[in-house]
């Protein structure tokens, strides 16, 4: 099976969609003052898979008129982009959502800047990444790109939103570069250790040098992959240690048994899934991203309260998509109607004292270095406390609705 041929846009595709984006630019450049916009993202970097059209658009304004009013040019952009329909996203500095010919724009406004010393925003940068990795690459790291695209994606590492954790398409691109094709990369990070370092310009003299110079925010990620147009930048920042830990294991397995099926995405199937308890989650409205951060902050919720009372969540995970669920694998289904609670050690006379004042009301114990009382539980069976944890007001903030399946 021939992956690339699946997922490389074909000659027709580009040269449509081309066409499509060259007409949008033209309409909105005809709008702009002081500024120009320009393609960005996957679609400059010709790294973008088949059938993905949304397209990044950067609006550079002129850096020595604005660079002291930089907070203004969203507001700025806003203005000029009458007679198109568009939706205002926030971000570190807020952006615009606009649908034309059935594909999806993402209109950012930055500073045209020269180096990334001159950046007032972190979204200045990126239009640096993408000159950078248009300049150092060819048609077939280009298409190594997209393989290693496909891969992170159908292995659950693809993404570097809150809610993912994962690898971006910038981390890959760079790390294409820098090993020159997927097998390669796959093959060196198989071997990777814990807080491994890519320095792909050589900033600095070795890995001791890297952690001495970087601050703690961007060293704690497992990865540290120092950008080549940001030295002081840890492009893997928001790396967790989960995605790193499971992309090494991921690629041990394919290197020991290359196979087409590490690239081919498998249809999502709630049936398939083998759990205590399964939940069924109804989003709220809004930009992915957020959406997703909010789900997986109700699910961490429910997994840390259910621990609380004992129940004890072995594992759990959760599929977002148009269909949202999440399951929890649960050590103890149902738990004995008392339980011993705790209070201070025996050598802690005063605040025994006072543990004694609380709990008057039931007899005092002790074991061999404790006191404890003897209490009823309020939940006994796990699906009992869930039927009341998805009702509960911080989930019902972050989740339209949660039901057990």
């Amino acid at each position: 099976m021939d992956i690339l041929k699946d997922i490389k846009p074909t000659r027709e595709e580009q040269l449509k969609l081309s066409q499509e984006v060259n007409s949008f630019l033209k309409k909105l450049n005809s709008k702009l003052k002081d500024a120009k916009a320009i393609t960005g993202g996957s679609f400059a970097k010709n790294t973008w898979l088949r059938g993905n059209y949304d397209i990044d658009i950067f609006v550079k304004f002129n850096y020595n008129k604005y660079k002291l009013k930089s907070d203004q040019i969203s507001n700025l952009l806003q203005k000029q982009l009458k007679g198109f329909k568009f939706t205002k996203l926030h971000g570190s500095r807020d952006y615009f959502q606009i649908r034309y010919n059935k594909i999806t724009f993402e209109v950012i406004p930055v500073l045209e800047i020269k180096n990334a010393k001159q950046a007032l925003n972190v979204t200045d940068v990126s239009q640096l990444h993408a000159l950078y990795v248009k300049n150092n690459t060819n048609e077939k790291l280009q298409d190594e790109i997209r393989l290693a695209k496909q891969f992170f994606h159908v292995n659950n590492l693809y993404g570097a939103e809150s809610y993912i954790k994962g690898f971006s398409g910038y981390v890959l691109e760079l790390l294409i570069i820098y090993y020159k094709s997927l097998n390669n990369f796959l093959k060196a990070a198989s071997k990777w250790k814990d807080k491994e370092i890519i320095d792909i310009k050589h900033y600095y003299k070795d890995k001791n040098d890297v952690l001495f110079s970087l601050n703690e925010a961007k060293k704690q990620s497992p990865l540290i992959l120092i950008d080549p147009v940001q030295k002081d930048r840890n492009a893997s920042a928001s790396l967790s240690k989960e995605k790193f830990d499971l992309f090494i294991k991921t690629a041990n397995s394919y290197i020991k048994n290359p196979s087409s099926s590490y690239f081919i995405e498998k249809k999502f199937d709630i049936k398939q899934i083998k759990a205590d308890i399964i939940l069924e989650i109804i989003p709220l409205k809004g930009k992915q991203d957020i959406i997703g951060a909010k789900i997986l902050k109700s699910i961490e919720y429910i997994k840390n309260k259910l621990d609380e009372e004992d129940f004890i969540v072995n594992k759990f995970d959760w599929h977002f998509d148009k269909e949202t669920y999440a399951w929890f694998n649960i050590k103890n289904l149902t738990l004995p109607k008392e339980v011993k609670h705790y209070g201070p050690f025996l050598k802690d006379e005063k605040n025994i004292i006072n543990f004694k004042k609380k709990w008057k009301k039931y007899k005092l114990q002790k074991d061999n270095k404790r006191v404890f009382v003897i209490i009823k539980r309020k939940y006994t069976k796990a699906n009992d406390y869930l039927k009341v944890l998805v009702k509960d007001k911080y989930v019902k903030e972050r989740v339209k609705t949660i039901k057990n399946l």
